[in-house]
């Protein structure tokens, strides 16, 4: 079976959606006192749950154009 590029991007994006909602509830519970952890490591899951939400926002709006980004093809 093989998928086309543009769809596999699209489930890459909605992957990076669900690994962005993971996160968020990771920062909100080390927020509210339910998990203990370091200052750092806040800002590290705060500049991943960024990077996360970017690509699933690029990926996403590229695949709605029918623009495959992943192999490089224009």
């Amino acid at each position: 079976m093989k998928i086309s590029p543009v769809n596999l991007q699209a489930i890459i994006a909605i992957g990076f959606f669900i690994a962005a909602i993971g996160v968020s509830r990771a920062v909100v519970n080390i927020y509210s006192d339910k998990w203990k952890s370091t200052g750092v490591m806040t800002v590290y899951l705060r500049a991943l749950l960024g990077f996360l939400l970017a690509g699933a926002i690029v990926l996403g709006y590229y695949s709605f154009a029918g623009i495959d980004v992943i192999s490089g093809r224009w």
